[in-house]
């Protein structure tokens, strides 16, 4: 029976606040709200003063400060391959996210239902352990969902009916695939080769071959501007900046596009290999109807130039960069909260229970 107080509180709770889709990233935090879009985009880092315990900086002003702060601030990133390692930094990080989505909200503390994308991977205790972050932040309700599920909802692809539909999400902390039927996934893997393995391969390569030491902005930057997948028809030479492992002196060395396809090469064949084994997983009958429709990147990795031409060979399908990939995640969890049957699939097997307070 529905508690006549609780139905009272949510209604005017509801009222004064915004439900928000979270795709709670290893490396970027994006919000979204129904009707509304991506509002927030954010690095997912948290700077705190060890001395005090003092929150100094959120999202793009805390990565600011990572390699260039003094001993007593440190640069945190509260999630590691997709899940929570530090609860308390989550907690920070979750309420600023709430509070900056509610600008103009007379009501000091808002307290939005919330959907968060998760990977399909995470244990119950990884996904409790989201929703409790969640309560503690100020969400009245809070509901998890499939990164890869999130996804393809954010990509408008049909994932409530009964034909197979496909997505990859290749993110900073993992890299998930995924065939979905019916507002399920049927079959679905993941790796820990994903954007933040792009970066290190790149760091170990300079090390090892140029003896150039790089931070992982620098390595992040020389992944967007030159990484590759397949050969490109123009190569080219980037210079890049770092400290002399003998000397200790600065020294730019140039490198090329070639080489650094070298560099990314083994963290490329393990994404190709996942998608690979889950498409052997899937049974016959969705196979034939990925085969009509294709396969979908989303995430920041899947921005890697020739990816998506490289996953196509491999598979003998066709895989395409779906249309504003980074956004994909978060848009389709908060479309999740706005659509009555999506909300009710992901309601009923998650044990989306409210959590006392």
């Amino acid at each position: 029976m529905r508690n006549p107080f609780q139905f009272l509180a949510n209604t005017i709770l509801g009222s004064v606040s915004q439900d928000m889709g979270i795709d709670l990233g290893t490396a970027n935090t994006l919000v979204a709200l129904a009707g509304r879009g991506v509002i927030i985009d954010e690095p997912t880092v948290v700077a705190i003063d060890k001395d005090s315990s003092k929150t100094l900086a959120i999202g793009e002003a805390a990565k600011k400060m990572v390699g260039r702060t003094p001993a007593s601030v440190v640069a945190i990133r509260p999630l590691r391959d997709g899940v929570i390692s530090d609860a308390d930094t989550t907690k920070r990080m979750l309420q600023y996210f709430i509070r900056q989505a509610h600008p103009n909200s007379w009501y000091a503390n808002p307290r939005p239902r919330v959907v968060i994308g998760i990977p399909s991977a995470a244990t119950e205790v990884e996904k409790r352990a989201v929703r409790q972050a969640a309560y503690e932040s100020g969400a009245r309700e809070a509901f998890t969902i499939e990164e890869p599920l999130a996804a393809a909802i954010g990509c408008n692809l049909p994932v409530t009916e009964p034909g197979g539909t496909m997505c990859v999400d290749i993110g900073g902390g993992t890299a998930e695939a995924a065939v979905i039927s019916l507002g399920e996934m049927v079959v679905s893997s993941s790796t820990n080769a994903a954007g933040d393995a792009m970066d290190e391969a790149i760091i170990s390569y300079l090390r090892e071959q140029h003896g150039l030491v790089v931070g992982i902005r620098s390595a992040e930057s020389l992944k967007i501007d030159a990484g590759s997948a397949i050969p490109l028809t123009e190569e080219f030479t980037a210079d890049v900046r770092g400290r002399d492992i003998a000397s200790g002196l600065p020294r730019s060395v140039p490198i090329s596009t070639a080489e650094l396809r070298v560099a990314l090469s083994p963290v490329v064949a393990d994404i190709v290999t996942m998608v690979q084994s889950t498409l052997q997983q899937a049974p016959p009958q969705l196979i034939a109807d990925l085969m009509t429709n294709g396969i979908a990147l989303v995430g920041g990795g899947s921005l890697l130039k020739g990816l998506d031409e490289r996953l196509s060979t491999s598979t003998k399908f066709n895989v395409y960069v779906a249309q504003d990939p980074l956004k994909a995640v978060a848009k389709g969890c908060a479309a999740a909260l706005s659509e009555a049957d999506t909300l009710r699939l992901i309601s009923s097997k998650d044990s989306l229970r409210k959590l006392p307070e």
